[in-house]
């Protein structure tokens, strides 16, 4: 009788431990299949974030370009009238200039 006590008392254990080793499995499991979803959520969020970024930055860059023509074309209209003036000015001197000489 004490044998068969000590061979149900290790049937028992065994069977414990194997109910717990399951157990663990299916938390490992389901921790894997969380993380991967955690992970899939954050890098579509991330994707999603720097195609934002990108189509604000590429508004940004247009904008500036924009900007630079116009200043550019400001630029070149300000110094063709400073060169028309001047001209005019070299003109008139050099007119004066024949004048005396005459």
């Amino acid at each position: 009788m004490k044998t068969a006590g000590k061979i149900l008392a290790v049937l028992l254990l065994a069977s414990a431990t194997l109910m717990f080793s399951q157990d663990a499995a299916q938390d490992t499991d389901k921790a894997a299949k969380d993380t991967g979803h955690a992970t899939k959520t954050a890098a579509k969020d991330t994707g999603h974030a720097t195609k934002v970024a990108a189509k604000d930055t590429a508004k940004g860059t247009e904008k500036a370009a924009d900007a630079t023509d116009n200043a550019a074309k400001k630029t070149g209209h300000g110094i063709k009238k400073v060169s028309k003036d001047v001209g005019h000015g070299v003109k008139k001197g050099a007119d004066k200039t024949a004048d005396a000489v005459k």
